[in-house]
């Protein structure tokens, strides 16, 4: 079965990273709906120094003003090598940023940022990296590859 194409969305859409397009509804709700769990991870920029203590709040789960998040995974990672955000974001002489992979299964409007924001540390830059099984891999903006469900489960 063929899941039509996988795409960098950066000028398509405000979150950039990892988009999909499929005719399959049946396989585009297992991908996009709650219910299926599917893991999405983002590398998020943000402001300040976020250390580990922030990362184990962000993994037992956040209280949002809907409600407190599902557990989540959440790790430190180096600054990644990624392409140059326009329009920039502000720098700020007295405030350092640090980035983080944070991997979720829900899908609130806005959720990371706001739980970021929550601990502490606001979204400075978002970055979808994969669902599920499928990931960016090197995927240059504005480039596609095919992809199957061989590697999905169903």
């Amino acid at each position: 079965m063929l899941l039509g194409f996988v795409r960098r969305a950066d000028w398509i859409t405000t979150l950039k990273g990892y988009s999909y397009s499929r005719t399959d509804g049946h396989l585009q709700q297992q991908i996009a709906h709650p219910q299926y769990r599917q893991w999405k991870t983002y590398w998020v920029q943000v402001e300040g120094n976020i250390d580990q203590t922030a990362c184990d709040a962000l993994a037992k789960g956040v209280l949002l003003r809907d409600g407190i998040t599902q557990s989540a995974r959440a790790q430190l990672i180096a600054e990644p090598e990624v392409w140059p955000r326009y329009p920039p974001i502000r720098e700020r002489k007295t405030v350092s940023d640090s980035w983080l992979q944070i991997s979720i299964t829900e899908g609130r409007n806005r959720q990371v940022r706001r739980m970021t924001a929550a601990v502490g540390f606001p979204t400075l830059r978002l970055i979808r990296t994969a669902i599920g099984p499928w990931q960016i891999d090197g995927l240059k903006p504005g480039e596609h590859r095919f992809a199957s469900t061989d590697n999905f489960k169903r």
